[in-house]
């Protein structure tokens, strides 16, 4: 916990003058540091040397972090730019000197997580450094007092924070990117960073939103939309293919409002990526709001159908009552999502669509929710993600008369329930089909693999199938997966273009980091692009 002599800083500039070197500075300059002697006092025969006791950059780190895709490239950055600037980044949290938490400010229980860390944090005497959505949201928190904390659109400062924060020092940035007054989408998109899946990169196209939900929280710490100009996203998925990486998800807050704040849009955006995708590799489109898709669907239609495009789309719909999605100002209709869901579903055959439900959202009456549950009779969604209703503080969702929290738990228990009285992919046993292989299943005992629908597809856990485009038999299937086994005599193709990083190997490492002693007796591995 900070001790009585922690001094809070609102910002860094507060300790750091202009005179004094940056992180990155320091980075290159010590291999070229020599040791100066102090003087020696005459009247001693032994030099007794004084040194600080925290010297920044030789700390055990340990990361932890909540939420949606976007945050996750937030705390891969920032993972990167530690580890390139000596800190060792560790899965035991036991062994850390410094716990950083980066939340998400969605829902009640990720908050909680989220606080609850912190507290057992100080009482381990870790230092804590917050980050994400909540401190960015509110933070004045009382159990954000003290704490240094890293804002959304400041992950590239990390290195800063955390210098700071192992001396003792309390350092809040969070503040807005902006170029002559015109907000930015974030950091730099090539920043070092080190990818939770060396073959998957994630790259967040926009930050914030067009839209003015009234029980999201989100909006209060990514602010507006502000989409990163198309080449610098092009760039980003040059780099990563050029390290191995097979799969790139686009993620942002909403991906159809895209490009709208910088004259340009999604589909504009998305025919500059196809052309960088090596054969095999695949994309995978985040999270769109209906409202902004309905301008593109000719287009997305077409680029959905591309064989090195995933044909799958999360479009959250919430409710499907009209008079509940007014009160939630989703600034749609039931009627808007079933023409995006009906057009999609005709000219992108065996399309996986997934949408969002919210239960018991304030003055969601039974009428309401009957729609809602008709909606899913209606489509039977493969993929459906069902969330009771948190009110957030400081939303005006939070100040309406609120649904009964028995009645909100017995309409989550009742839609989930529909939810997994059908079974979605039954029909596609003894069907072949080309999967990639990304991941490793929870157990273990798998290795994880998606078709051309995103469908999740388990395979055997064999070595030569990690990274690799293969041909199975689909012979089982379950709610949410189906299993293959690979077709005898089948190809095993390399769809990546290089070998892939290893686990915790910094990306975007540029040939002038190598030269640094200090950085490479680390023992972190790095790799020049």
């Amino acid at each position: 916990m900070p001790s009585a002599c922690d001094s809070p800083i609102d910002d860094i500039e507060d300790m750091v003058s202009a005179d004094d070197p940056t992180p990155q500075e320091r980075q290159y300059a010590r291999k070229s540091i020599v040791p100066r002697a102090r003087k020696r006092n005459t009247q001693q025969t032994t030099e007794v040397l004084q040194a600080d006791s925290v010297i920044p950059g030789m700390q055990k780190i340990w990361m932890r972090t909540w939420g949606c895709s976007h945050n996750n490239s937030d705390g891969e950055y920032m993972a990167g730019q530690l580890a390139a600037s000596g800190y060792k980044m560790t899965e035991d949290p036991a062994e850390a000197d410094l716990w950083l938490l980066n939340s998400c400010t969605v829902k009640n229980p990720a908050e909680d997580h989220f606080r609850n860390s912190i507290k057992k944090a100080q009482e381990q005497d870790k230092k804590v450094v917050v980050a994400g959505c909540v401190p960015q949201a509110q933070p004045r928190m009382d159990y954000l007092k003290g704490l240094s904390i890293i804002g959304v659109q400041q992950i590239d400062r990390v290195v800063e924070v955390v210098d700071e924060a192992v001396k003792g020092h309390s350092v809040r940035l969070l503040g807005q990117k902006k170029d002559n007054g015109k907000r930015l989408g974030g950091a730099r998109l090539d920043l070092p960073k080190i990818r939770k899946n060396p073959l998957i990169e994630i790259i967040s196209i926009n930050t914030g939103c067009l839209n003015a939900c009234t029980y999201c929280k989100t909006k209060h710490a990514r602010g507006d939309l502000a989409s990163y100009p198309v080449e610098e996203l092009v760039e980003r998925a040059r780099q990563s293919f050029q390290e191995g990486v097979c799969e790139i998800w686009l993620t942002s807050e909403d991906t159809g409002a895209y490009g709208k704040d910088i004259g340009t849009d999604l589909p504009t955006l998305l025919w500059r990526l196809v052309e960088e995708i090596p054969e095999g590799a695949m994309l995978r489109l985040g999270m769109t709001n209906p409202p902004y898709i309905l301008e593109h669907l000719e287009e997305m239609s077409k680029i959905l159908n591309h064989p090195r495009v995933y044909a799958f789309l999360h479009v959250p719909v919430q409710s499907a009552s009209d008079s509940v999605l007014m009160d939630m100002k989703r600034e749609y209709c039931a009627d808007d999502f079933r023409r995006v869901a009906d057009f999609l579903k005709d000219k992108v055959p065996g399309i996986t669509i997934a949408t969002d439900i919210i239960c018991g959202f304030p003055g969601e009456t039974d009428a309401d929710f009957q729609e809602t549950c008709d909606l899913v009779k209606e489509y039977r969604f493969p993929s459906l993600f069902i969330n009771q209703f948190y009110p957030r503080p400081g939303t005006p969702a939070a100040k309406m008369t609120q649904v009964p929290a028995q009645v909100k738990k017995q309409r989550t228990k009742e839609l989930s329930t529909l939810f997994h009285s059908y079974n979605p992919y039954h029909h596609k046993i003894g069907e072949t089909q080309l999967v990639l292989v990304t991941e490793e299943s929870f157990d273990s005992q798998y290795y994880v693999a998606h078709n051309k629908y995103y469908e999740q597809v388990l395979v055997p856990k064999r070595s030569e199938f990690k990274g690799k485009m293969i041909e199975v038999e689909i012979f089982e299937a379950g709610k949410h997966f189906l299993k293959g086994r690979p077709l005898d005599g089948s190809e095993v193709f390399t769809p990546s273009i290089a070998e892939p990083l290893q686990q915790g190997e910094v990306s975007g490492l540029s040939q002038r980091f190598l030269n640094v002693p200090s950085l490479l007796d680390t023992g972190r591995k790095v790799r020049p692009v």
